[in-house]
């Protein structure tokens, strides 16, 4: 028989197959020889051990469309990341960071700000062309009065979403709204950090309707950029490559050359300030990785 799995705990794998339900598999041990590993996400084909009790084994992973690494997930079509607009305050160079690590992966993003009740419409407007300058598309939502989900949900309708964002920003509370059956654990906002207790502890994937499923993944307080060449990484910053025709050395890096392109639009305000402090962050970190 053949199913998706939509969810993945402690060895066990959960493989849904539509009219006959859910079923508990382990995976064959071949899949550990070749050094294989299932993915929510993938779909595969299982032998059925007990029809009563829905128990089988993974015999087969089909071919992935794509697969993430962080979060390691299979078969996605877009990323949705969610942050908190206030409360607690975007932290910007982890949301960078994210863009960076999903276009590297080749995987379109949008960006979600959650509880736009708390911000002005000034606030609104600059986080807006701060990212719409970078080409990504962004939306604005209210768990709490239940604004933008008409938005939210058309961006969601015929695709495999995978849902990300750290925690405390209403990513569980979104998700409940947009659907009725998995209901996400919230977790209660600490006053003295502003931030919220982990409660999502597994990726899971989740049936909206018949051809829309959104991939919830664990909530994460630091991401690190692995296996991006250092002469790439300007790439996953689009907003770069207006002004590289402006540098005065072919291959720039944008950081220690004079007469940089990048640089001067930089000066200019052409380019957000904090969107270049993250990419010398992380070409800093490539580059002592590689030392080592």
């Amino acid at each position: 028989m053949q199913g998706k799995i939509i969810k993945g705990i402690a060895g066990f794998y959960y493989v849904h197959t539509g009219e006959e339900g859910t079923f508990e598999c382990k995976a064959k041990g071949i899949f550990r020889k070749e050094k294989q590993k299932p993915l929510v996400g993938d779909t595969v084909v299982m032998d059925i051990i007990n029809p009563e009790e829905k128990t089988g084994t993974i015999v087969k992973i089909l071919p992935r469309k794509n697969q993430l690494i962080r979060p390691a997930v299979a078969n996605i079509d877009q990323a949705l990341v969610i942050f908190a607009a206030a409360s607690p305050a975007p932290n910007f160079h982890l949301l960078d960071t994210f863009l960076v690590a999903m276009e590297y992966q080749n995987v379109d993003t949008v960006i979600c700000f959650n509880k736009q009740d708390l911000i002005e419409q000034e606030q609104t407007a600059q986080l807006k062309r701060r990212y719409e300058k970078c080409g990504r598309r962004v939306i604005f939502t209210s768990a709490l009065v239940s604004k933008g989900m008409e938005e939210l949900q058309e961006l969601l309708a015929h695709k495999t979403t995978a849902v990300a964002g750290p925690s405390g920003v209403g990513k569980s509370s979104l998700v409940n709204l947009i659907q009725s059956d998995v209901q996400m654990e919230t977790g209660e906002i600490s006053e003295k950090l502003e931030r919220g207790k982990h409660t999502t502890r597994h990726s899971q994937l989740i049936c909206i309707n018949q051809d829309t499923y959104i991939m919830d993944t664990p909530g994460f307080s630091s991401l690190y950029v692995d296996g991006i060449p250092l002469e790439e990484l300007k790439e996953y910053f689009p907003e770069f490559s207006q002004y590289e025709s402006q540098c005065r050395f072919l291959g720039c890096s944008h950081i220690h050359e004079p007469d940089c392109g990048v640089k001067e639009a930089l000066k200019q305000g052409a380019i957000h300030e904090e969107r270049y402090e993250t990419y010398v962050s992380i070409y800093n970190e490539i580059k002592e990785k590689k030392r080592y």
